[in-house]
């Protein structure tokens, strides 16, 4: 069933559990990540970046999105995924996404403010969530070169509370260790940074560049107040390791659809994987999704 972001964060803050939120390029990984939610009765958030309009036809893919969300039996939100501009947005609101995410992170405070009042107007017209970032995750998204962390990017707790406060929007991207893409070293998260800022807003907070960070700092994150998790990179190269391996194997004796279908087990595996770690975490509060 098709819902707003919203609907399922407003749950999991309540619960102290995170869902997870999966980027999907093209029809293949959205269905894998779609029917492993369902194996697992449990809520998704399937998104499209910005970054990857000239690589998908809008006009079609976001269509068939929003026919798998209602087909699908357990609550499936649709979301632009670091929306830049309003351009971006309207196409996102009118291709019938339910949520946006505005991304004002590299610009001024006062700038970033503005920005995303205007987008939770536009988006509370249409009856949409909104997810703003505060602070600035490192890295491009799905980037494979490699980032690391700066801490002088990192999320203020008092910052957040006024921006919050003043822009109302749904869930707040917060800026606490992790990057884009592919890491550099090893993720360290700030978890008392993270703490204060839940204590300060109470709102969902989302942790962006899942990807590589570990089953302990999971658990830790999520205790801390983080109830949405992006995650694209890990699964999408792990896909194409195995499709790769799957024509290796055949000698490429195979039909393309052979090939992506490899690639959608992969996939719906690891995205299983994940409802099944962010299910475990915080089950001491005793929540059922």
């Amino acid at each position: 069933m098709l819902v707003t972001l919203k609907e399922i964060l407003d749950g999991a803050n309540a619960a102290g559990r995170a869902v997870p939120a999966f980027d999907a390029l093209e029809h293949t990984s959205a269905e894998a990540v779609v029917r492993a939610a369902e194996a697992q009765k449990r809520p998704v958030i399937v998104m499209v970046p910005q970054t990857a309009f000239p690589l998908v036809d809008t006009a079609s893919f976001f269509p068939f999105l929003v026919w798998l969300a209602k087909r699908t039996a357990v609550p499936v939100a649709l979301q632009l995924d670091h929306g830049k501009d309003l351009e971006a947005i309207q196409t996102a609101i009118d291709g019938g996404f339910t949520s946006v995410m505005i991304d004002g992170s590299a610009l001024p405070l006062e700038e970033n403010i503005a920005l995303t009042k205007r987008v939770v107007a536009l988006a509370r017209a249409a009856g949409a969530s909104v997810e703003a970032e505060i602070g600035h995750v490192a890295g491009g998204e799905g980037s494979f070169d490699g980032s690391a962390v700066d801490e002088s990017m990192y999320t203020d707790p008092a910052e957040a509370e006024r921006f919050v406060r003043e822009t109302g929007v749904d869930a707040l991207a917060v800026a606490v260790g992790t990057v884009h893409g592919v890491y550099k070293g090893t993720p360290k998260l700030d978890f008392e940074r993270l703490r204060e800022i839940k204590r300060r807003v109470r709102l969902p907070l989302v942790l962006h560049g899942g990807s590589g960070v570990s089953d302990g700092e999971f658990a830790r994150a999520i205790e801390g107040g983080v109830n949405k998790v992006n995650l694209f990179t890990e699964i999408s190269m792990a896909a194409l390791r195995k499709s790769i391996e799957c024509a290796n194997e055949r000698e490429l004796k195979l039909h393309f659809a052979e090939m992506l279908l490899e690639g959608k087990r992969a996939v719906y595996d690891i995205a299983v994987s994940y409802f099944e770690k962010f299910g475990i975490c915080g089950q001491h509060k005793g929540e059922t999704m």
